[in-house]
Formats: structure tokens, C-alpha cells, sequence
């Protein structure tokens, strides 16, 4: 008796720990299997069939439509899916890697200052001087650049004026600088349309690329990196480049920025969210160009500056960065103190010199 009773006694105890492990695997293990199965069909237990409100405001943001009292282009659509993946494409790729390009193009020209220094005519000033640009295109070359440098400004602040100035200077006084900002640019825009078209036609002449000699001085880096200054026309490939990025982007730029200035020519926010990303990329290509512009004509190369003040080079400048071209003004008769050379004369005169 002594003996069955321990063995019922080691049977219940046994009964009792299956049950109690039992009860806790359905508590750990059931949940867990119900959490399980809603992630791997991809739908929450609070977001299933059983909240329409959920599955409702899911249906408007993939464009089921509702009511607007607007009507338009987007009549009847309530929420602008797309709006969220612009903000993700501005604020995540625009901003941080147009800051790099900036801030990368500012470094290396510093860093080449450092190591290069300042551009000097080697033969030194001749005391000549020869006529390089009209009073034309320095007006208009000015013209340009103060629009352009006021639509630079604004167009920064109001892209990285929330990251950068809101910490130093406080949301009250970001807050009068952005509007300030806003209302220049949308209105100094419309000059830049008239800025551009003007670059465009009076510069083109000169800027139109000579395969051969172009390619000659890509290849020596204009000289700029070592090695002999390549021989270049009164522009050259260098210069080319910047009119021809600056014309282009100009362009694009002059485009998207009618677009966002006007919505009221029934364009879709789509179209004004894909324009604003164009518009940064080409402003940011345009920008880092004109800070290598700026620093060559104001700081790296000696005497580049006076021809769009005064419109008059030393020669010898001429000479050393625009050989072809000074060449072309010796032909001339240009060049202080240097004859027209002679003209080669023309059959009739050859026969007529001959006969005398």
C-alpha cells in the first residue's frame, strides 16, 4: 500500500508539471503564432478588416477619390501620395549631397590656391593694353551676375536656412529672412529669364567650340594642373564650357522656376514636385560652376578681372592665355605699335602689277 501510494503520488505530481508547462506554452506560444501569422500575411491585428477607418484613410492615400469643393487638376483628391516621397527626395538626397558638391567645389579651389597660388603673366605688363570685351557684354555680363548672385543667396536660405540659420539665429528672425527670401526670389527670377536670353545671343558668337584646338587644350587641362599654356582662340574651352553649362542650366532653370512661380497654369502638384528637383540639381551644377568662374577671373589668374571692368587686357596677357586670338589682333593692326600685316593681293591687282 505504502508503495502504490508514493507511485499515485509521483503520477499526480507529474500531471500537476504537465499542466502547468502546458499552460504556459499556450500562453508564450499562442500569441506568438497569432503575432506570426498577421506579420506574414502583412497585416497587423489592429489594422485588419475589422478597423475600416484604417482601411479607409490606406484607400485615399492610394488614390481613392473623395469630395473638394477646388476644383483643377487634382479635383476630388485628398491626399497627394507622392507628396511624401518629394519631401523624402529633398530632404534626404538634395539637400546633403548639393551641400557636398558646394562645399567639395569651395575646398578644392581653396586647396589648389594653397598649393598653386596666384597666376601671374610671366613676361610681366607690357604697360599695353588691347580692347577685349564691349561695353555691351560687360553690361550684360554684370547684369547677369547680380541676378544671379541674389537668386544664389535666397535659394540657399530657403533650402538649408531651416538646417542651418534656425539654430544661430532663431525661428522669429528665420521666419522674416525666409519670406524676404521668397518674395526676391520669385521676383528676381523674372529678370534672370531676361539675364539668360541676353548671355545666350551676345556670347554665343565666341563660344561656338573649335573641335581642334578645344580638344587640345581638354587634354593639358588649360594648363592649370602643369605643363605649357595650350594655345586658345579670345575664349577658350575652359570658358566654353562654363558659358555653355550656364546657358543650358539657365534654361532649365528659367523652366521650372515658371512652373513653381505659377501654379496657376493648371499644372499638378506632380509636375510643380518633379520641377523643384530639377530645379535644385541644375541650380547646384550652375552654382559650383560659378565658384570656379569667380575665383579664376577674381583671384587665380592675375589681370582676368580688369577685362570686364575696364574691357581692356595687358598684350601680354593676351599673349599668354589667348595666344591664337592675339595673333588674330596682330593680323589686324590691333596690337599698339604693331602694322596691319600686308594683304595678299588679288589676282586682278597681281596682273595689273605685272602688266606695269
Amino acid at each position: 500500500m505504502a508503495r502504490l501510494s508514493n507511485h499515485q503520488s509521483l503520477n499526480r505530481k507529474r500531471l500537476i508539471a504537465w499542466s502547468i508547462f502546458f499552460s504556459v506554452f499556450c500562453l508564450l506560444a499562442v500569441p506568438a503564432g497569432i503575432t506570426l501569422h498577421a506579420q506574414m500575411s502583412g497585416v497587423m491585428v489592429a489594422q485588419g478588416d475589422n478597423n475600416p477607418r484604417a482601411d479607409y484613410w490606406r484607400g485615399v492615400r492610394g488614390g481613392v477619390a473623395g469630395y473638394t469643393a477646388v476644383t483643377g487638376q487634382e479635383t476630388d483628391v485628398l491626399i497627394q501620395g507622392t507628396g511624401q516621397n518629394w519631401r523624402q527626395i529633398r530632404n534626404h538626397w538634395l539637400m546633403p549631397y548639393s551641400g557636398y558638391l558646394l562645399a567639395g567645389m569651395l575646398g578644392l579651389l581653396f586647396l589648389y590656391f594653397l598649393i598653386k597660388g596666384r597666376i601671374h603673366v610671366e613676361e610681366g605688363p607690357s604697360g599695353r593694353e588691347v580692347v577685349r570685351t564691349t561695353s555691351t557684354e560687360r553690361w550684360v555680363h554684370w547684369f547677369t551676375a547680380v541676378v544671379f548672385v541674389l537668386l544664389t543667396l535666397t535659394g540657399l536660405i530657403l533650402l538649408y536656412g531651416r538646417s542651418l540659420l534656425i539654430p544661430l539665429m532663431g525661428p522669429e528672425a528665420f521666419a522674416v529672412l525666409a519670406d524676404i527670401s521668397m518674395t526676391v526670389h520669385n521676383y528676381v527670377g523674372l529678370l534672370f529669364i531676361l539675364a539668360t536670353l541676353l548671355m545666350i545671343f551676345v556670347y554665343m558668337r565666341d563660344n561656338l567650340f573649335d573641335l581642334k584646338v578645344d580638344l587640345e587644350w581638354f587634354k593639358r587641362a588649360g594648363g592649370y594642373l602643369g605643363g605649357a599654356h595650350p594655345k586658345a582662340g579670345k575664349i577658350n574651352a575652359g570658358q566654353k564650357l562654363w558659358y555653355w553649362t550656364a546657358a543650358v542650366m539657365g534654361v532649365v532653370l528659367c523652366v521650372t522656376g515658371v512652373i513653381l512661380n505659377f501654379p496657376n497654369f493648371e499644372q499638378s502638384r506632380g509636375v510643380m514636385q518633379i520641377s523643384n528637383i530639377i530645379h535644385i540639381v541644375a541650380a547646384a551644377i550652375v552654382i559650383a560652376f560659378f565658384f570656379v568662374h569667380v575665383y579664376l577671373a577674381a583671384l587665380g589668374v592675375a589681370g582676368a578681372f580688369q577685362a570686364m571692368v575696364s574691357g581692356k587686357v595687358d598684350e601680354n596677357w593676351a599673349k599668354q592665355h589667348h595666344e591664337l586670338w592675339y595673333e588674330e589682333l596682330k593680323a589686324q593692326g590691333k596690337i599698339p605699335g604693331e602694322p596691319a600685316a600686308a594683304a595678299a593681293p588679288s589676282p586682278k591687282e597681281a596682273a595689273e602689277s605685272q602688266q606695269s
